[in-house]
């Protein structure tokens, strides 16, 4: 019997590996001459990196860049095996957990690390960058990152912003000219690892449903929605592309919307980017069983997470799915109508 392990994280308790190997520990127990073939996963937040690296046996590249509060931080990134595929996380440069509490403010955090980490990819010479958004502290449509790949931004006196720029600043900008940004850019392809369908602005856009868990009050959500339209429309303006009705758009703080105008850039489910990188199709073509799971199964699970992308895939081939959860909404059972078999708590 062949079975696929393959959950997301639990958060809070166990990484996707940790995940993995237990539910192997847990199988080989009941099932001794089962083999179990590990798959962690991620839905491209933090933990695409750790699982990314794994999966194609790559490694690990550190480099010391500017954290959201303009302190510098020490942050990793990972090339696939073959030399291809860089795989960034932004919560490495850019991410909440760099601050404690009394630091977080979306007015001034910035995402320029994020942008060092993508040049110094680059540099490397592959060919795609992965670049997984969650856990951001930011909100300034990545125009600090876009400045550590070389894009200008000035104000209305048509002076350089030459400090990293925030959500509190994007108001001041009046031009965007990209002709210095780095050749490398345009060498590789940057594929987002987004699951997230907010746009950049208004009620459900990033400042408003994102920007209070980064610190945001009330009335900063109101300047930063304010702000990132303003900054919305210059893009417009200046590089012919609506990044405001743009699905996804708001994740990150807005960055999502920024690297596609600045870069090009593609926003992608994060399951599945990681399903194609991993390679685990090849896998789940031959499995007898599927074993899928996540901290908490409910009705948010349909959402591009984890499980269900995987149950879609396991669908294909006609491999039955089970999903533990660390424990189940009242509306858990809306899963079983996207592909997955059976749920379990693994707390009872």
């Amino acid at each position: 019997m062949l079975i696929i392990l393959a959950p997301d994280s639990f958060k809070g308790s166990m990484t996707s590996r940790q995940a993995a190997e237990a539910m192997a520990s847990g199988i080989r127990r009941v099932f001794p001459k089962a083999k179990c073939v590990n798959f962690p996963m991620a839905d491209g937040g933090e933990g695409i990196l750790e699982v990314l690296v794994a999966a194609t046996k790559g490694k690990y590249h550190y480099k010391k860049v500017m954290g959201p509060d303009k302190k510098p931080v020490r942050a990793k990134y990972g090339i696939t095996g073959d030399g291809k595929t860089a795989i960034i996380e932004m919560a490495q440069a850019s991410g909440l957990t760099l601050l404690d509490k009394h630091s977080r403010n979306p007015l001034k955090t910035t995402s320029y690390g994020t942008g060092e980490l993508i040049l110094a990819a680059a540099n490397k010479g592959v060919k795609k960058i992965i670049l997984g958004i969650g856990g951001s502290a930011t909100n300034d449509a990545g125009a600090g990152m876009a400045q550590a790949l070389g894009v200008n931004f000035f104000n209305q006196n048509g002076r350089v912003f030459k400090t990293p720029l925030s959500g509190g600043k994007l108001g001041d900008v009046a031009k965007i000219d990209c002709s210095d940004i780095s050749p490398l850019i345009s060498k590789v392809t940057i594929s987002i690892a987004c699951d997230v369908t907010n746009f950049l602005c208004g009620k459900q856009g990033a400042s408003h449903i994102f920007g209070p868990q980064k610190g945001a009050t009330p009335e900063m959500c109101n300047l930063l929605d304010e702000n990132l339209k303003t900054f919305g429309r210059l893009i417009e303006q200046s590089l012919g592309i609506d990044v405001l009705t743009l699905e996804g758009g708001g994740a990150a703080g807005g960055l999502g919307a920024g690297l596609v105008a600045i870069a090009g850039a593609e926003l992608e489910r994060g399951i599945d980017i990681v399903i194609k990188a991993s390679g685990i199709e090849k896998q789940i073509k031959k499995a007898d069983l599927v074993i899928t799971g996540e901290g908490r199964i409910d009705g948010q699970t349909m959402y591009g997470k984890v499980a269900i992308g995987i149950a879609k895939l396991a669908k294909h081939y006609d491999v039955p799915v089970i999903a533990i959860g660390g424990s189940l909404g009242d509306d858990a059972n809306v899963v079983l109508d996207y592909g997955i078999d059976a749920i379990e708590s693994c707390i009872t």
